[in-house]
């Protein structure tokens, strides 16, 4: 574990938000806001929280990471070249033809990735494999699944989470993206998912609030998701889409498109900015 301190992490996220926005504008296609919403969480967990060797991808008792929302790449593919999975510059050629940097992240290409995802609703299901696996193998690693608050509109999550707490799975942690947006706009308007926070306890989960770009309060959830037992965690992360790119928070159109010359000088500038 890299264990790195607040400081460090917010300096880390501000890294993974920058390449973010060099990777979709150099591919000149992708899905910026979701990226940049779930920067601070995936952060935390590649920085500080997972216990895995880059240099040794496929250790046995690594804790596993599903990156169910996996249009959201590029935020993932930006913590695994800094924490050394493989090197940073090859994030210049994100979704080029001959690359191995996929739009929707390829477990049997891509170092670091525990599952191929990019068909919505199904990284929850994965990853109950994976935490049953470690069960039934007395392994004490951890299962962490990130899902959209719009792909949880999908009813494979709800099977998901049924069989999540029939198994007992207090080795998973769900974690939510709530951004509240989808392609299309609101998850209101698209199909609300609202209340969130009582379905997931319905289905036997310990729910957890939190703001999911305030580091500390996403460690500390991270701590208390590992001390509940027989029983799996949602961590429900209340986000905004496009975080950290002024002109692109909360705005339903830049999901899936990618900066022009001036958007993206603007972008890079605005991050830098910070320092």
């Amino acid at each position: 574990m890299e264990n790195l301190d607040v400081v460090q992490l917010q300096e880390k996220a501000r890294k993974v938000r920058e390449d973010i926005i060099e990777e979709v504008y150099q591919a000149k296609s992708g899905h910026p806001g979701g990226s940049l919403s779930v920067a601070d969480i995936l952060t935390v967990l590649y920085f500080r929280e997972m216990n895995i060797r880059p240099q040794d991808p496929n250790w046995e008792d690594r804790d596993r990471l599903v990156l169910s929302k996996g249009h959201c790449s590029p935020a993932l593919y930006s913590c695994l070249a800094n924490r050394g999975f493989f090197p940073v510059e090859d994030l210049k050629t994100f979704r080029n033809i001959n690359s191995y940097l996929q739009g929707h992240p390829d477990k049997n290409k891509v170092p670091g990735v525990d599952m191929t995802t990019g068909s919505l609703g199904q990284g929850l299901s994965c990853a109950n494999g994976m935490a049953i696996a470690g069960k039934m193998n007395n392994k004490d690693y951890r299962v962490y699944c990130i899902l959209g608050d719009g792909e949880i509109e999908e009813g494979q999550v709800w099977e998901a989470a049924m069989a999540a707490n029939q198994y007992h799975l207090d080795n998973l942690c769900v974690v939510i993206d709530n951004n509240n947006l989808q392609i299309d706009g609101t998850i209101e308007e698209v199909m609300s998912s609202y209340p969130i926070d009582e379905k997931f306890k319905s289905f036997g989960f310990e729910v957890i609030h939190i703001d999911g770009h305030d580091i500390e309060e996403i460690i500390k959830a991270f701590e208390v998701a590992k001390n509940v037992k027989n029983k799996p965690t949602c961590i429900i992360a209340k986000t905004v889409k496009g975080k950290g790119i002024t002109f692109m928070e909360n705005q339903a159109a830049w999901h899936g498109k990618a900066p022009n010359d001036e958007q993206y000088q603007q972008a890079i500038k605005g991050l830098r900015d910070v320092l």
